[in-house]
């Protein structure tokens, strides 16, 4: 799917009219969605600051699960929202009351992970008649852990994400992004005014090589670390991406749950890894999956492109429920790619592979840290 291609949505929504409120909510299929949500909690990331969040808080925007909405909840200021949403701007005058078409709302986001952005997702769900005319989105690259203040200095390059364009209330709108930078902060701004109930940004971890070289040892296959899920058998309960998350899962949908099987096949996951390194030790984990866990599990390695030869590294293993499995390799294994199989189905909550770049792999990671503006 194209960007010309992908669902647009302007103009009111209906009035709440009772009943499930995202009944009427307008929505699509968007191309990006399968990548890893780079403003995601989960990851570090944080609404750093915004010039007004007067209704409702600039945190909101960021909350992993779709924003509530309560028709009978106010507070002294007025409709209580689970989003961000700001004042209703005014002109300067009786003569002009209406903002000026530069008059605009923003907010600054830190990535959890600094990256590649592949696409975006501004949703206005439960704004029907609030939300703002029109977004724009910008994106920077600063080392370090820079202030709201040092982000905005005049020195500060922004590139431009996604130019002001108009926006529906009550849906979510979708924009695809083809710039081929790493970015680690974003400013979204709302024109002139209005509520965001939730932002989401896809794409790919780009991560710092001289943090994972000063690390030594880390998970090759962890999202933060520049790892990477390329396809999945199914993803009926939830994200294959949620096996490479940061932390222990903390209840069932944390991890990847399969539908249940009624043929003789398998589930799978393929991972890319964070560059080509060398696998020492395994750990699979299958917290809070306790009815539902995969039954048994194996590992193949891949070194090189789409074509190179799958090797076995875990044969089928039993795993127990609710329980973090640990592997020690014999040798370490070599690879591009890896490939859990679970048997029949069920799922996992983490998988980390431990070990180390390779000296091949620390280049690759090192040049395209540098194609990337790093």
């Amino acid at each position: 799917m194209s960007a010309s291609s992908i669902p647009s949505f302007t103009g009111d929504a209906s009035p709440y009219g009772g009943g499930e409120p995202y009944a009427d909510y307008r929505t699509a299929d968007f191309p990006f969605t399968h990548l890893a949500d780079l403003a995601d909690r989960r990851l570090g990331a944080g609404v750093v600051a915004a010039n007004d969040e007067f209704f409702a808080e600039r945190e909101n925007l960021l909350k992993p699960e779709p924003a509530e909405f309560d028709p009978e909840h106010f507070g002294h200021k007025g409709k209580i929202m689970d989003g961000w949403e700001t004042r209703r701007r005014r002109g300067v005058s009786a003569e002009q009351p209406h903002p000026t078409d530069e008059d605009h709302d923003w907010a600054l986001v830190r990535l959890g992970a600094p990256g590649v952005v592949r696409g975006i997702v501004v949703d206005t769900a439960h704004f029907r008649g609030n939300y703002p005319q029109a977004v724009s989105i910008e994106g920077t690259s600063v080392a370090g852990s820079p202030s709201p203040e040092e982000l905005l200095a005049g020195d500060v390059k922004w590139t431009t994400l996604v130019p002001r364009t108009a926006v529906g209330g009550h849906a979510a709108n979708g924009f695809a992004v083809d710039v081929e930078q790493r970015f680690t902060h974003l400013r979204v701004n709302q024109h002139p005014d209005g509520g965001i109930a939730r932002l989401r940004v896809y794409g790919e971890v780009a991560p710092d090589p001289r943090w994972l070289a000063a690390l030594g040892t880390f998970d090759l296959v962890a999202l933060e670390n520049g790892g990477q899920v390329e396809d999945a058998s199914d993803r009926f309960y939830s994200p294959a991406t949620n096996t490479v998350q940061p932390g222990r899962s903390r209840k069932m949908d944390d991890g990847w749950e399969t539908r249940r099987r009624r043929d003789k096949g398998n589930d799978w996951i393929r991972y890319r890894l964070a560059g080509r390194g060398e696998i020492r030790a395994v750990e699979i984990d299958t917290a809070y999956l306790k009815g539902n866990s995969a039954g048994w599990a194996a590992l193949s390695v891949r070194d090189g492109a789409e074509g190179a030869e799958w090797r076995e590294i875990l044969p089928r293993t039993r795993l127990q429920p609710d329980t973090n499995h640990r592997f020690v390799l014999d040798a370490p294994a070599v690879a591009t790619h890896v490939r859990i199989d679970i048997y029949p189905d069920g799922g996992i909550s983490r998988l980390r592979l431990f070990g180390s770049l390779t000296e091949q792999g620390a280049a690759g990671l090192t040049a395209r840290h540098q194609e990337l503006g790093g």
